[in-house]
């Protein structure tokens, strides 16, 4: 078993989808597993006559908070391996703002209090029905 160095690529996958990523070959048995590391989708932005504005970068997956992810190579359609130094720039900036934002929500930990009164159904129920109630009161 041995891991290659890491190096930058663009996956095609058998699916059509394309990432890219930081990424780093081990061979496991008689397979080789890729591991990736904040792997992203690039999406290229244009204007209104069809001219290309700029870039969005967004994460592959994006209801999970991982940024390492194990593949399968035999799911890889076509790796090619990245020396495009705009490219890396753009994937480097999103992985240390992602990084940053990590760090900054973990800091962050609301009490009950802070966060506002939680109340059971029932009695957020009751509440309001008073609230209601003096108000119709009110304007009669």
């Amino acid at each position: 078993m041995g891991i290659e160095d890491d190096f930058y690529a663009t996956i095609k996958f058998k699916s059509g989808e394309e990432i890219f990523s930081k990424v780093a070959a081990s061979e496991e048995e008689d397979r080789t597993m890729l591991i990736l590391s904040h792997p992203i989708n690039i999406i290229e932005v244009k204007g209104r006559k069809g001219d290309p504005l700029g870039y969005k970068i967004e994460p592959w997956l994006k209801t999970t908070t991982d940024d390492m992810f194990i593949i399968n190579m035999d799911d890889v359609l076509t790796l090619s391996e990245s020396s495009d130094i705009d490219m890396i720039m753009m994937y480097q900036k999103y992985v240390r703002s992602a990084d940053q934002i990590d760090d900054e929500t973990s800091r962050y930990k609301l009490s009950q209090r802070e966060m506002g009164y939680i109340s059971s159904v029932a009695d957020a129920k009751e509440v309001l029905e008073k609230i209601f109630k003096l108000e119709t009161k009110d304007t009669q």
